[in-house]
């Protein structure tokens, strides 16, 4: 495996290095980087154009231009990285940062959210294929594959952030609209669960009057805009959570893994509880991530205590659960700064930039400002992906569920949820594993659209005014990043067909 890793790194570079010769004489004859001061009135036009020749070291070939520009990448390994300046005069190494570390916050949360929906999407669909959940699905998917990025983005622009901060002033829905969202989510959870004429139909009066009685009783409690969630709410979905995973990983026979997922949740609450003072009074993100750890550890080691025979399993399960918990912890205290925020900022959803300027915000403030800035590229960057997820492990499930060794383990006697989870799952991932690897690099750098619709000054942007302005050195830098990512989320992929497939190791 080593010497499989070292030969792919040497045989990435150098198609790094080939491909950066090619970028690099494509974007220096792309245009002209002084047109703009041609066409200017400045009475010190030539010495401007004289400075800027000097800066882009216009009068030198093209050649020795590109090998300084290698001998600064080659700094790099030594600690002195030089990617030269802006047609600006601005160092791109620190514009490279800024604009790396925009585009992996934006991006990194809505790859995450695309692959864990997406997978899941997917093998639901190929587990039940051709009802009425596979169908809507479907349909989902191929409605967000083809949606133009643009005119998504205007429409969560217009109705998730412009007509939100409008209803959110009052913050209370009107009875007619309560009842219309309250069918539209029985006619699709009822499409979506399917089963006979009966059962559509309970479920379709169940799902319409649980969501009316749920949205007139927010109203009442002003809860859009003073929401609560509390302890007990944090307990309810842990326990929850708990379940469910148990119920996926180990099965919900194996009680020892259930009850050490129930533990988890509790001890989880219970640490909440006498942590909220320090998490509230004197939040910090070291200390945020420094609970988080100790969250696993403590997880792991209630795992271990009740796991016995099946110990490896019900690390897992608490180690999952623990990590919801968690999630559910910082959750509740974001919502319960949700009023303050409100106080501060009265139409939260922004539809441009990465946060907002002169916030004056505490801590659990100015996390709900960075928050509901991501949410609509988030949003729109998860439901592309999705849709490209979803389908391609539905494909991948299907073939998987048909191969002999799926019916060999059917016909042992093993549980639907054991073949499913043991067999089927594990090999079905090799090919997604693929697009995943792919996605996320692709998505590094293949956010143009959407940094520019939401004003986002990530890699798309910087590619993008390097591009416009025959400026060569933000370009080499973004391909010098995009470029770097794909080659290592290919090589990661590799690997990970080697973790999945012990064949592929031999």
């Amino acid at each position: 495996m080593l010497k499989f890793i070292l030969r792919r790194i040497g045989v990435s570079a150098l198609v790094l290095l080939g491909a950066s010769m090619l970028m690099f004489f494509l974007t220096i004859n792309s245009g002209d980087p002084l047109k703009d001061l041609r066409e200017s009135n400045a009475p010190n036009k030539q010495q401007l154009i004289e400075q800027r020749e000097a800066l882009l070291r216009l009068d030198d070939s093209p050649w020795e231009r590109y090998w300084d520009w290698l001998r600064g990448v080659g700094g790099c390994f030594t600690g002195n990285c030089d990617l030269g300046v802006t047609i600006n005069g601005v160092d791109v190494v620190t514009l490279t940062q800024q604009a790396a570390s925009s585009t992996l916050r934006l991006v990194t949360l809505a790859t995450l959210l695309a692959i864990v929906v997406g997978v899941a999407l997917g093998i639901l669909t190929a587990i039940r294929q051709y009802s009425g959940f596979d169908y809507t699905v479907t349909f989902s998917a191929f409605l967000f594959f083809s949606l133009p990025v643009f005119w998504a983005a205007t429409l969560l622009k217009e109705y998730a952030a412009i007509q939100y901060n409008n209803w959110i002033v009052v913050g209370q829905y009107a009875p007619w609209t309560i009842v219309i969202a309250a069918i539209v989510a029985a006619f699709l959870l009822q499409a979506v669960l399917g089963g006979t004429r009966k059962r559509r139909l309970v479920t379709a009066a169940t799902v319409f009057a649980f969501v009316t009685v749920l949205l007139f009783v927010f109203n009442a409690l002003d809860w859009w805009r003073n929401p609560m969630f509390g302890i007990g709410g944090v307990l309810l979905v842990s326990a929850a959570a708990g379940v469910l995973v148990t119920a996926l990983v180990a099965g919900l026979r194996n009680r020892r893994a259930l009850y050490a997922a129930l533990t988890t949740a509790v001890v989880g609450v219970i640490a909440y509880w006498f942590t909220a003072p320090l998490l509230i009074g004197n939040p910090s993100w070291p200390l945020i991530a420094g609970l988080f750890v100790v969250t696993l550890v403590v997880s792991a080691v209630i795992g271990a205590a009740w796991g016995g025979y099946a110990r490896k399993q019900a690390m897992l399960v608490t180690g999952i659960t623990g990590t919801i918990t968690s999630i559910m912890v910082v959750a509740d205290i974001l919502i319960a700064h949700w009023a303050s925020f409100l106080s501060i900022k009265s139409r939260p959803i922004s539809t441009i930039g990465s946060q907002t300027p002169n916030f004056t915000g505490e801590f659990w403030e100015q996390t709900l400002d960075v928050g509901t800035q991501i949410l609509l590229p988030t949003i729109l960057l998860t439901l592309v992906s999705v849709a490209t997820h979803s389908r391609y492990t539905r494909s991948s499930m299907l073939e998987t569920l048909n191969q002999d060794y799926v019916r060999t383990a059917r016909s042992k006697g093993l549980s639907e949820r054991e073949v499913i989870v043991k067999h089927a799952f594990r090999n079905a991932l090799i090919p997604i594993t693929t697009i995943v690897a792919f996605d996320f690099a692709a998505l590094i750098g293949g956010a143009v659209i959407t940094e520019q619709v939401f004003g986002w000054k990530g890699m798309g942007a910087l590619f993008q005014d390097g591009l416009n302005a025959v400026d060569p050195a933000p370009v080499m830098a973004f391909f010098l990043v995009t470029g770097i990512a794909a080659v290592l989320m290919n090589l990661v992929a590799d690997i990970a067909y080697a973790a999945l497939d012990p064949r592929i190791r031999r």
